[in-house]
């Protein structure tokens, strides 16, 4: 009996609350449903996910889905000490917040070279989304809307590869192609 790929669970939450943020993003809904698949899917269901992926000995997948599912418990913690009056995070407190993330991003965008095309394509569309947050949280606004749309084609890469891995494993042959490896 093989192991499921867990990468399987960890792009559907990535996927589907990224999509939903990009959503609010662009004034089409309220913060609610975001946080609710951020603290479930985009965040608890991503890291175990990624715990999994450890068990499977992939470092790029465990790091990957529980950094990002701890970004979604994080950025829900967040809106949730805004909204109580807790401790307020401001634009900017949030823009830092973003520019740690896109750092880490970086990082996986160029070990994603080394997976796949759809990965890669993937990472580069997360990391220009992040860049126009950042911006955007610094005094440029407007770009909220430009990463929203960038980060919708993200979501839609993400679940790319998840519908590739799920497809290609039932038909047992490639379907949905994935591409090469940028770098040897």
């Amino acid at each position: 009996m093989k192991n499921a790929n867990p990468a399987v669970v960890g792009l559907a939450g990535f996927g589907l609350t990224t999509l939903l943020l990009q959503f609010h993003n662009l004034g089409l809904m309220g913060h609610g449903p975001v946080l609710a698949m951020g603290f479930i899917f985009g965040g608890l269901a991503q890291m175990i996910a990624g715990f999994q992926e450890q068990k499977m000995g992939n470092n790029f997948g465990y790091s990957a889905f529980v950094a990002y599912g701890a970004f979604w418990i994080g950025l829900g913690i967040i809106w949730i000490l805004n909204h109580f009056g807790i401790y307020k995070s401001t634009g900017t407190d949030v823009g830092f917040f973003l520019i740690a993330w896109t750092l880490y991003t970086i990082i996986m965008f160029v070990a994603s070279f080394r997976v796949h095309t759809a990965m890669t394509f993937t990472f580069g569309t997360l990391v220009v989304g992040f860049i126009l947050l950042d911006l955007a949280h610094f005094g440029m606004p407007a770009l909220t809307k430009v990463a929203a749309i960038d980060l919708i084609i993200c979501a839609g890469a993400a679940w790319y590869m998840m519908a590739a891995i799920i497809i290609n494993d039932l038909a047992g042959k490639t379907v949905i192609p994935v591409g090469k490896r940028l770098v040897q």
